[in-house]
């Protein structure tokens, strides 16, 4: 099992978080084969993220995920799944969380359902009323993005670099979605972000575990990340 070189905020890990993506790891074997080189190479989050209607498919991917961050020591976050993350949670415990957007069940009852200690995370854009209602309901953490050009999501709203400073406010974990890549993950990062979402950056490299590499190599030990 690797060991995570980032350190804590919240009670969650700093650092990288990757999401999967359904078009780029089209079946079982991509996916786990993916998933553990970026684990064994350094994510301190993984997200299982699939808006399939194929629900055997995605309990039985989302199963050896968890299976496999246990392994790792890493939390599994499930995408907008409640019912999911709550099979899951039923062997795996703590070591399974949502992800919740603005059009997807309400967080308080994600909280209510799975408990106070689930990490809970809720998307925010670029709205710090949105991340005051979700840091209200009980969110672990507040995502925010795109804040470049994405191609995971084109069409997706910007938002400015400053709502991760500004969100220092709620004195929750600050996560930055949305063109994460070499060349922009530091500048995410000094303006306020403890967890760095990233998807084509891994998950379309050759190599992933160099690619994790890469991207780790850009963000500066622990104890030199501005808290803002």
């Amino acid at each position: 099992m690797s060991t995570p070189r980032s350190g804590m905020s919240g009670g969650l890990p700093q650092g990288l978080y990757a999401i999967t993506d359904s078009q780029l790891l089209p079946d079982d074997h991509s996916l786990l084969a993916a998933c553990e080189q970026a684990l064994a190479a350094g994510v301190v989050l993984l997200q299982y993220r699939d808006k399939s209607a194929d629900a055997a498919r995605r309990w039985r991917e989302a199963t050896a995920l968890a299976a496999l961050c246990e392994r790792f020591g890493v939390t599994l976050i499930v995408n907008d799944d409640l019912a999911l993350a709550e099979r899951l949670q039923q062997r795996w415990g703590g070591r399974v969380g949502l992800h919740l957007g603005q059009q997807d069940t309400p967080l308080a009852l994600a909280r209510q359902r799975l408990g106070g200690a689930a990490i809970i995370g809720a998307t925010c854009h670029a709205s710090l009323t949105l991340a005051a209602q979700a840091a209200d309901a009980g969110a672990s953490y507040l995502a925010f993005g795109r804040f470049f050009a994405s191609r995971t999501k084109p069409e997706a709203p910007p938002a400015p670099l400053a709502v991760l400073g500004e969100a220092a406010r709620f004195g929750l974990p600050r996560v930055a979605i949305g063109g994460i890549e070499a060349a922009t993950i530091a500048t995410a990062r000094d303006a306020g972000a403890e967890l760095l979402a990233v998807v084509n950056a891994i998950f379309a490299s050759p190599d992933i575990a160099a690619a994790v590499r890469a991207l780790d190599t850009r963000l500066t030990p622990i104890s030199e990340f501005r808290n803002r």
